[in-house]
């Protein structure tokens, strides 16, 4: 029996490699029970997005209320909200059911470059979100999105933002870095009162991509009920995505960005 339950509430993405469905199978690889409040229905596939069609804030409550009055809820994965209702609705569903380790990932953009946050969402995100977050996972565009700055260009860069980013009120940010040249992909944690920690990791040759932030952030919200402290809960999600990505090739899903391999460790 799963000693642990881990909801996420996040989009639906077709493909199966990100999304919901990303998020399911990262639980599943790290011995917990999934559950889901979908909140975008999305048409995409390994080639790009061609439609989104976002779930009414009422029934996201819905979805919510029915759940988290019956089940124990041990960590939350937030990722795709789509509008600024759904994101304010979230907000609330946080704060009113005390939700523990609350992972949220600002999905905004996919990897494709279609924008699946709208505009007018971001603040919302940034004021009423963020502050009720355990951890939040930008990758370094997001990160400057919710800052409104430009881009981070080294790890310098990359630490001044994420302390820019604590004072959004998250307990602690991840800043992902992968978007920056190098041999290696560094992500940093900081938490304003610790000295910040690289988690670093060899490129892996793969365009199979599609869904990587998804698995990290649900990965992590899966290891926090189970590890002693958040820095070991990162690197050993860090090192199973690593590993999913070195093995993406064996699955052949589509013929663009396909998914990483979240069941390496069994087949």
């Amino acid at each position: 029996m799963s000693a642990y339950n881990v909801v996420s509430i996040a989009g639906s993405d077709p493909s199966g490699g990100a999304g919901i469905q990303a998020d399911l199978k990262s639980f599943s690889a790290h011995g917990v029970f999934g559950m889901t409040v979908v909140t975008a229905l999305t048409a995409q596939s390994t080639r790009g997005v061609t439609g989104v069609h976002a779930v009414p804030a009422s029934f996201v409550t819905d979805q919510m209320d029915t759940l988290f009055t019956d089940a124990t809820v041990h960590a939350v994965k937030v990722g795709m909200l789509s509008t600024s209702e759904v994101t304010e609705a979230v907000a609330a569903a946080v704060d009113r059911y005390e939700l523990p380790n609350v992972v949220v990932d600002p999905v905004m953009v996919a990897k494709s470059g279609d924008r699946l946050l709208q505009s007018s969402a971001i603040e919302a995100l940034r004021t009423e979100l963020l502050p009720r977050a355990d951890l939040i996972t930008p990758n370094l565009p997001e990160a400057a999105d919710l800052l409104g700055t430009a881009e981070a260009t080294s790890l310098k860069e990359m630490r001044d933002q994420a302390e820019r980013l604590l004072e959004l009120g998250p307990r602690r940010v991840l800043l992902k870095g992968g978007h920056l040249p190098g041999e290696e992909s560094v992500d940093l944690l900081v938490d304003g009162e610790s000295e910040p920690v690289e988690f670093r990791a060899g490129r892996v040759d793969t365009r199979n991509t599609h869904g990587t932030g998804c698995t990290l952030s649900s990965s992590i919200a899966a290891l926090l009920p189970q590890r002693p402290d958040t820095v070991t809960a990162v690197a050993d999600a860090k090192a199973y995505l690593t590993e999913a990505l070195r093995r993406a090739d064996d699955i052949d899903a589509g013929g663009g960005q396909g998914p990483v391999h979240h069941f390496h460790l069994w087949w």
